[in-house]
């Protein structure tokens, strides 16, 4: 969960979220030491008269700077590449949920476990219980195991939105008409907010995603209640 003045990301619960945490830190370590030396150069010649005749006309000095960038962009490409085959990979998933958007709400269809479906709507200021979180909590949570492959399906009944959460590093478009998919693991219990991230009209902000990673035996009596119920 994000927390004011917040500089950094939510910590990572997905093995693909630590992973895009570890290349974003790369990505701006390179790029810090990019600027350092592009400033330095900067200052260099701006706080000095000294001219040297073989660093105004080198061949090697072309060559390095014109190298040496190549060398630089490979090494945030060939991580980057590795990282958008990792999100893209399904292999083997143990439980599919379909999650389908609605001005403003979203629908949870366990297609594959028990036919179990249900609507989830934002929790109204008024009836927040204490610790519960504002415009992100939800009246009924997507539960699903924790340490277990979770397939998303993402469609829309109506406009477009986007099933996002940050912690699972999880940001799927909902289409109408056409079924997107994307999976995630959530490697330990919690409690992980999103919302919707487009903007699908006047209320768009209102209709929070609330992920809730439990243990297998959790889940399973979970899924009894909900049947009951």
């Amino acid at each position: 969960m994000a927390h004011p003045s917040q500089l950094g990301f939510q910590d990572a619960a997905s093995p693909v979220m630590e992973e895009l945490l570890h290349f974003h830190d790369h990505a701006l370590m390179i790029v810090f030491l990019i600027s350092t030396l592009v400033l330095y150069v900067i200052i260099a010649m701006v706080s000095t008269k000294l001219t040297n005749k073989y660093i105004l006309d080198s061949q090697e000095i072309e060559i390095v700077w014109t190298i040496l960038p190549a060398v630089i962009l490979f090494l945030i490409a060939f991580p980057s590449l590795r990282i958008l085959y990792l999100m893209d990979e399904i292999n083997n998933p143990h439980l599919t949920v379909k999650a389908l958007g609605h001005q403003w709400y979203w629908s949870y269809e366990y297609t594959d476990y028990h036919d179990l479906s249900f609507d989830s709507y934002m929790v109204p200021t008024q009836d927040l219980m204490p610790g519960q979180f504002r415009l992100l909590e939800a009246d009924h949570r997507m539960v699903v195991p924790m340490n277990t492959p979770i397939r998303i399906l993402i469609s829309s009944d109506d406009v477009i939105h986007s099933w996002a959460v940050p912690a699972l590093g999880v940001k799927t478009d909902a289409m109408p008409g056409r079924l997107n998919q994307t999976a995630f693991i959530a490697a330990r219990p919690g409690v992980y907010y999103g919302q919707c991230s487009e903007i699908c009209g006047a209320n768009h902000s209102f209709m929070p995603i609330v992920v809730e990673a439990v243990p297998l035996d959790h889940f399973e009596n979970w899924s009894s209640l909900m049947l009951d119920a």
